[in-house]
């Protein structure tokens, strides 16, 4: 098992797995079945009255439709913060996290090459966001009938739940990045922190401020949402770019943890 370290990541992570898959799921689908209570002229006549550059801000357009409102919340806001903070978690465990509790010398003292453990890290995340993400697609399919929105298709919905994933591999790929660097779990969380919120804003805000279009091009929420999965289905070219940069930073971050000192 020790050879494997891909799959004892995983069994490892078992029951925090499924309580990271029943929490996104069950916030993502309450929040989506709300939807048929706006979906009312009043709640359309009230959204109107706010400015339209706020209601683009929060994510807010269209938020009247089923595209809109599941792209707004679950997909909008929501589920990106729970899978990048999921990320985070599993990224800084992946190999700082085994420093700061000693078992890393350990663990290489067997025969697992460092980048077999970076590598196999970054496959158990991919794992397991993916898994996640299904989870979440699974339950809102199963309520699009209550929820009113079957509209949006199996397709769509499917495309939306993996570019949700990516978006939770690249932040995890970048955590477990700058933990294997450094060794730090809170510097591998602060630079996710940083990274994430200038990412956002620069995406959300550049169609008011030109001068932030170069963070929009460069932003992976540019890449999770831009095609708008929702309504266009799976954006191969965004997905492409997201999955990329998660394994270059990972290679980035493992030539620096190849050659550092972790006292094995």
């Amino acid at each position: 098992m020790l050879r494997n370290v891909f799959l004892k990541t995983l069994w490892d992570m078992r029951r925090a797995l499924l309580g990271w898959a029943i929490g996104i799921t069950a916030v993502g689908v309450l929040y989506a079945a709300f939807y048929p209570a706006i979906r009312t002229p009043e709640y359309e006549e009230m959204m109107e009255s706010f400015a339209p550059e706020i209601m683009e801000a929060l994510g807010f357009t269209a938020i009247t439709t089923p595209v809109g409102y599941l792209g707004s919340t679950t997909f909008g806001l929501l589920g990106p913060i729970l899978i990048i903070i999921f990320g985070t978690w599993f990224g800084t465990k992946a190999v700082a996290g085994d420093e700061d509790a000693g078992k890393l010398d350990v663990l290489l003292t067997h025969p697992v090459s460092r980048w077999q453990l970076v590598a196999e890290r970054l496959g158990s995340l991919v794992v397991a966001a993916t898994l996640i993400c299904i989870a979440l697609f699974g339950a809102l399919l199963g309520i699009s009938g209550f929820a009113e929105f079957t509209e949006v298709g199996v397709a769509n919905l499917l495309a939306a739940s993996i570019h949700l994933a990516a978006l939770g591999i690249l932040f995890g790929g970048l955590a477990l990045a700058v933990g294997a660097a450094t060794a730090s779990r809170a510097t591998a969380v602060a630079v996710v922190a940083i990274v994430g919120i200038v990412a956002y804003f620069g995406n959300t805000m550049a169609s008011r401020i030109p001068e932030l279009g170069v963070l929009r091009d460069i932003s992976p929420f540019h890449f999770y949402s831009g095609g708008s999965p929702l309504a266009n289905g799976l954006q191969a070219a965004d997905l492409a770019v997201l999955l990329l940069t998660s394994v270059l930073l990972v290679v980035g971050g493992g030539l620096v943890f190849n050659r550092r000192d972790v006292a094995v």
